[in-house]
C-alpha cells in the first residue's frame, strides 16, 4: 500500500482496493444504519418552529409510540433528533451542559452558533460513528437561526429543513408551501403538515406530532400537538375474502384428548370437575 504524500494532491484509492481484496474473501462490509424519523424546522416572522414525529423503533420493531425528539439546548435554542436515540440524548445533553457553564461564567445568552460548533467539532471528532442527524433551532441577539448538522459534523443553514426517512415528503409540502415572512399561525400549520406527510409515508414515522416554537424571549414546546394514529381510510363494508383465496398447499389433522380433572366428594357419590 502506498503512501500518502500531501503535496500529490488528487484522491487515493487504497481502500477501495483493500475493500474489494476483503468482499474476495468474504468479508461484508458494514452498511449505513437507516434511520426511522421526520424532523423539520422552519423560521418564520418571529422566530423558529421545530417539529418532530413521536415513533422509535429497532429495525421493523415500534418501540415507542410517544418518545421525544425535540431535545433542550438553551433556554432559548432546541434540538430536533434523529438517528440512534442514545446518541441524539447524549450529545445534545453534553452540548447543553457546556452552553450552561459558558452562560455562568459570561452572564449572556447563549448564540445558536456556539451550539453549532460545539456539535459538529464533536461529531467530527467521531467520524460519523455517533448517529446523530440533528436540526438546530433557536434565537438570539442576531435573530432566527436554523441548521442541520450531519453525523459526519457537515452543516447547512437553510430557511427550512428537514432530515429523517420521512423527510423527503416532508420537503416535498415545504417547497410547494413555504412563504418568506410567514406568521406563526401559518408556519405551525405548515410543520404540522410536513410531519403528517412524513408519518403517512415513511414506516419509520408515526405517532403524534410534536412542536417548538422559539421567538424572542419566548420558548414553547408543544407537546402532543397532534396524534396521527388513526387510519386516514377505513372500508365501510370492511373486507371479505372467498373461500380458497389463499390455498392450502398440505392438511393433517390429528385426534387429541385433553383429560379433565376431577376430585371426588366424600358425601356424595358423584364427582366434580375443577375449572
Amino acid at each position: 500500500m502506498s503512501q500518502f504524500n500531501g503535496a500529490d494532491g488528487g484522491f487515493q484509492f487504497d481502500l477501495l482496493e483493500r475493500n474489494e481484496r476483503l468482499k474476495e474473501k468474504g468479508y461484508q462490509v458494514p452498511v449505513a444504519r437507516k434511520t426511522g424519523t421526520t424532523i423539520v424546522g422552519l423560521v418564520f416572522r418571529d422566530g423558529v418552529v421545530l417539529g418532530a414525529d413521536t415513533r422509535a423503533t429497532s429495525d421493523t420493531t415500534v418501540f415507542d409510540k410517544n418518545c421525544e425528539k425535540i431535545h433542550y439546548i438553551a433556554p432559548n435554542i432546541y434540538c430536533c433528533g434523529a438517528g440512534t436515540a442514545a446518541d441524539t440524548e447524549n450529545t445534545t445533553a453534553l452540548v447543553s451542559s457546556q452552553l450552561e457553564l459558558h452562560r455562568l461564567n459570561s452572564g449572556r445568552e447563549s448564540r445558536v452558533t456556539t451550539a453549532l460548533t460545539l456539535l459538529k467539532r464533536m461529531l467530527f471528532r467521531y467520524q460519523g460513528y455517533v448517529s446523530a442527524a440533528l436540526v438546530l433551532g433557536g434565537v438570539d441577539f442576531y435573530g432566527p437561526h436554523l441548521y442541520t448538522v450531519y453525523p459526519h459534523g457537515s452543516t447547512d443553514r437553510l430557511p427550512f429543513v428537514t432530515m429523517g426517512s420521512g423527510s423527503l415528503a416532508a420537503m416535498s409540502v415545504f417547497e410547494s408551501k413555504y412563504m418568506d415572512d410567514m406568521s406563526r399561525e401559518e408556519a405551525e400549520k405548515l410543520v404540522y403538515e410536513a410531519i403528517s406527510a412524513g408519518i403517512y409515508n415513511d414506516l419509520g414515522s408515526g405517532g403524534n406530532v410534536d412542536l417548538c416554537v422559539i421567538t424572542r424571549g419566548q420558548t414553547e414546546y408543544l407537546r402532543g400537538y397532534a396524534k396521527e394514529n388513526e387510519r386516514k381510510f377505513r372500508k365501510p363494508q370492511g373486507y371479505s375474502f372467498p373461500i380458497g383465496t389463499t390455498s392450502i398447499l398440505s392438511s393433517r389433522f390429528e385426534r387429541s384428548f385433553v383429560p379433565t380433572p376431577f376430585v371426588s366428594d366424600p358425601e356424595n357419590s358423584s364427582t366434580m370437575a375443577v375449572d
